[in-house]
């Protein structure tokens, strides 16, 4: 019988030598599987089927979660079933089949035989397909959101107003559960329709809960009025807030887990003149860096950011208005020049994801700790790049010009319309045009627009006016499919978009726009000159998106709708 090590060198084409690294990695909570995919050797598919090789087991691609039967599961309790990556599917002759990420748990296998009386037999699939079909499958055997607030006795709402001004009395209150099981509801739907942000607003009447998915606000439940201040108060003791004061906003953090993932919460409690106003911006912790081909960068675009994000130094802006994806696109640019031949440092406010051997410092206003300040003491570790969450003054642009005059490559953010505004906007801050023309290596402006839904989304024909208003005229688009979202389907959660995707503009400091800087050219003769050299405009590479049948019209004109005035 062939070792694990053989069936990977031989049918996985995993090197040898990236073996032996890999089984240095080993802890107790990590396989040679998880070590692998660490170094990038393979996938979660092929070490599943190299699982199924070894234990000449069947392997599958797939796991039909709607096809699972539900008596199975009341059985298996959703910790065990993720402790040990099990999902029993169908009962039939005797034989229960049980798909599982870890062939290797054979005594939790010999427990479900026990359990069921019956002969199991595994099928192996990729760890993170049984991670979906798990979380899929337990979230039909659980209450919804309103479910939950239908739930809630009339005890539970009748509650004497001055209690609630006593933080005792509502921290020990034995009725407050319903309260809790609404909160942690509210999260799980949250994370499940893959909601950015939740926003608690109260009216005079009536108290709305809204989630923001793909960029837009879906209205999602809406509470009773006697409900809001039970609500605030436990979102801000698990934020950490004080929950006496209500008279002046508040910021706090919450992090918790939601169907296995670790999900980062940031708080926002405003007073209003109905009462208090919560935002919650989720962060999910656990998901996987984006690169920059799948964050919608293709062709040109794609190959001079590629060339440009392994010069030696200088400067690199992305902009665009907040909730754009700046900061992802940096992350993912920093990711891809990650190596341990660089010394890599980033300051930003806050902190949205952890990145492998990149160190990262938070700011601090309050200790005066200040990106122009973070900046200097990181000038002082040796870097090889730096990045800056966001230039917001004088002082910060100065100091990140005078680093990339002096051999370091730096990435930042600025808060402009487009591309072109970037440079106008470094001007206005009173750094000196020779400055900027020498420093700058290119501006990239992005939007980001929803998906169509692949599964749900139907051809149409859009009028000749939609056509043109993209950039496009009936004759260049020929026969090519254009496509609407449909009714909705359950894996858009019937909005008939998934997802979102960039598009960007790419400005890239030649010859003659240095000039034109130099000269102190306003924004809009910059945009002319770099046009007449074939850049692609924020609109023009949405059109190309619409094209590839990624988003539809429609979504295009909306976010690029000041390009168009």
């Amino acid at each position: 019988m062939r070792s694990v090590e053989d069936i990977l060198i031989q049918e996985a084409g995993v090197p040898a030598d990236t073996l032996t690294r890999a089984k240095e990695r080993l802890r107790d909570d990590k396989d040679l599987g998880d070590a692998l995919r660490e170094l990038g050797a393979l996938d979660a598919a092929a070490w599943a089927k190299t699982q199924a090789t070894y234990y000449q087991l069947p392997y599958s691609e797939m796991v039909n979660a709607d096809e699972c039967q539900r008596e199975l599961l009341a059985h298996i309790p959703l910790a065990f079933a993720k402790q040990y990556l099990l999902l029993p599917l169908a009962q039939q002759n005797g034989t229960v089949t049980v798909a599982t990420a870890n062939p290797r748990e054979i005594a939790a296998l010999d427990d479900l035989r026990l359990l069921f009386g019956a002969r199991i037999k595994p099928l192996v699939v990729p760890k993170p397909l049984l991670q979906e079909a798990l979380n899929r499958v337990y979230d039909h055997t659980s209450q919804s959101t309103q479910e939950v607030l239908d739930s809630l006795d009339e005890k539970a709402l009748e509650l004497d107003a001055a209690e609630w001004q006593e933080p005792r009395d509502l921290l020990e209150a034995t009725d407050d559960a319903p309260i809790i099981r609404l909160v942690n509801s509210l999260f799980y739907q949250a994370t499940k329709e893959r909601a950015s942000d939740i926003h608690i607003e109260p009216f005079e009447q009536e108290l709305l809960i809204r989630f923001r998915i793909d960029g837009i606000l879906y209205d999602t439940i809406a509470p009773p009025k006697a409900i809001q201040p039970l609500l605030i108060s436990r979102i801000k003791i698990m934020a950490g807030l004080n929950i006496a004061e209500k008279r002046l906003p508040q910021d706090g953090r919450i992090r918790l887990k939601v169907a296995g993932r670790d999900i980062d919460m940031r708080v926002s409690v405003i007073p209003t003149a109905f009462g208090e106003r919560v935002v919650l911006r989720l962060l999910d912790r656990a998901s996987a860096l984006l690169g920059l081909e799948e964050l919608g960068l293709n062709g040109r675009n794609l190959e001079v950011i590629n060339r440009l994000i392994h010069q030696s130094h200088g400067i690199i802006l992305v902009t665009g208005p907040t909730g754009s994806g700046k900061t992802t696109t940096l992350y993912a640019a920093l990711s891809k020049i990650n190596s341990t031949e660089k010394n890599i440092l980033t300051i930003e406010d806050p902190i949205e994801y952890q990145l492998r051997g990149i160190g990262q410092m938070q700011v601090y206003p309050k200790i005066e700790l200040t990106f122009a300040a973070g900046l200097r003491s990181i000038l002082r570790q040796d870097p090889d790049v730096i990045m800056i969450g966001e230039i917001r003054d004088t002082e910060t642009a100065e100091i990140a010009i005078q680093a990339a005059l002096t051999g370091h490559l730096v990435f930042s953010t600025l808060h402009t319309n487009d591309s072109f505004g970037a440079v106008s906007r470094l001007l206005d801050m009173g750094v000196e045009p020779f400055l900027v023309s020498s420093s700058l290596l290119g501006v990239m402006a992005q939007r980001l627009v929803r998906r169509v839904c692949s599964l749900c989304r139907v051809p149409y024909t859009p009028d000749e006016g939609k056509i043109r208003e993209i950039g496009l005229t009936p004759e260049a688009v020929a026969d090519r499919p254009f496509y609407s979202p449909g009714t909705g389907c359950e894996a858009c959660h019937h909005k008939g978009y998934r997802g979102r995707i960039g598009i960007h503009e790419l400005l890239l400091l030649t010859d003659s726009i240095r000039g034109l800087i130099m000269e102190r050219a306003d924004a809009a003769t910059i945009r002319r000159a770099a046009v007449e050299s074939s850049m692609l405009t924020l609109r023009d590479d949405g059109a190309v998106k619409v094209l590839l049948g990624m988003t539809t019209v429609e979504e295009v004109v909306r976010v690029t709708q000041e390009e168009m005035l």
